[in-house]
């Protein structure tokens, strides 16, 4: 006769929780986004991403030293130029705001990770991700105009001492061009941590006040993944590995737990990022300001989820306030 299983005698106490956990959630799991603005001496608030500000650069010290004293191991950065143009300059500018802001950090913190984010919806005056004309018919990205910017914006952010890139744009063939871009140039070393699988997502809504990168014109359809689609996920992924990723991304992560799954389960081999992006957050924030949930609890469950899903790291808007909960 087969014994009576009893399941919860694994979870009447703690320390038996503690011991028979699955899925363990850390701050070396964490990536923590930034916004570094141009101008002197200022810490503006993001009105709809509480807690968060853009930063000038000669504000970061406080923030580096917190972030270290965290626990937090990377960075990625995002700026807010004081000049918007056409073709995004400020992006592969060797004086531009992200150089600036990753040679500042590197001096305050050298053991400090810094990630920068490649792409030029900060930086165009149009808010797209890239160059665009009319040349296929419809106002649209130029595809193979934009990888030549980008293969600037990333070896002038590796010159300015970035130790990884990632780019967000979604062009067919990026991964490709920048690494030979960044192989010509004597940054072999310098890995891609590619946005692999990023949805047309209505979760970037705060992002975008942040980073004052809303398009000006239409939506950005056009080379952001079809909500909808999950096979598609996949095809753009192995398109990535091929071309010589060293890390892969979905974004954004909460809605996109079985595109974590698949891309997971399709490539072990390679660690796997998820983007807890702005919205999610500031959703947790929200119902928790309104006392409609418990902020500490549902902001871990979430983060535990894209782990437990097969995320190896987590882009999280959290990252400062999940490292002290999780150390107290």
């Amino acid at each position: 006769m087969f014994p009576i299983i009893r399941p919860r005698r694994l979870r009447r106490h703690p320390k038996i929780r503690d011991l028979v956990r699955e899925t363990t959630l850390s701050p070396n799991d964490f990536i923590l986004p930034l916004f570094i603005r141009h101008g002197e001496n200022e810490v503006v608030p993001i009105a709809s991403m509480p807690g968060h500000n853009q930063l000038t650069i000669d504000r970061l010290p406080e923030e580096i030293k917190e972030i270290e004293s965290l626990g937090i191991p990377a960075v990625i950065l995002f700026g807010i130029p004081e000049h918007k143009d056409a073709v995004g300059s400020d992006a592969y500018s060797k004086v531009g705001i992200i150089q600036q802001a990753v040679k500042a950090i590197k001096e305050i913190s050298p053991e400090l990770l810094v990630i920068t984010d490649v792409c030029f919806c900060e930086f165009t005056d149009h808010g797209h991700c890239g160059i665009v004309n009319e040349d296929t018919g419809i106002m649209d990205v130029d595809n193979d105009a934009t990888l030549e910017i980008l293969q600037k914006e990333a070896i002038s952010h590796a010159q300015a001492g970035a130790d990884m890139i990632a780019p967000s744009g979604m062009m067919d063939g990026m991964i490709e061009a920048l690494r030979s871009a960044l192989d010509e140039t004597g940054f072999e070393h310098i890995p891609i941590m590619s946005y692999a699988a990023k949805y047309n997502s209505a979760f970037y809504g705060p992002f975008r006040d942040a980073a004052e990168s809303s398009p000006q014109f239409g939506n950005r359809a056009t080379y952001q993944m079809d909500p909808a689609n999950g096979n598609e996920a996949l095809r753009e992924v192995e398109l990535d590995v091929l071309e010589g990723a060293d890390i892969l991304m979905v974004k954004p992560a909460l809605s996109y737990l079985d595109i974590i799954r698949r891309v997971k389960e399709a490539h072990p081999e390679l660690p796997l990022a998820a983007y807890n992006v702005s919205g999610e957050f500031s959703m947790v924030k929200a119902a928790a300001a309104n006392g409609w949930i418990d902020e500490q609890r549902t902001a871990l469950e979430m983060l535990t989820s894209m782990k437990r899903a097969g995320a190896d790291i987590i882009i999280t808007y959290f990252a400062k306030e999940a490292a002290r909960w999780l150390r107290d």
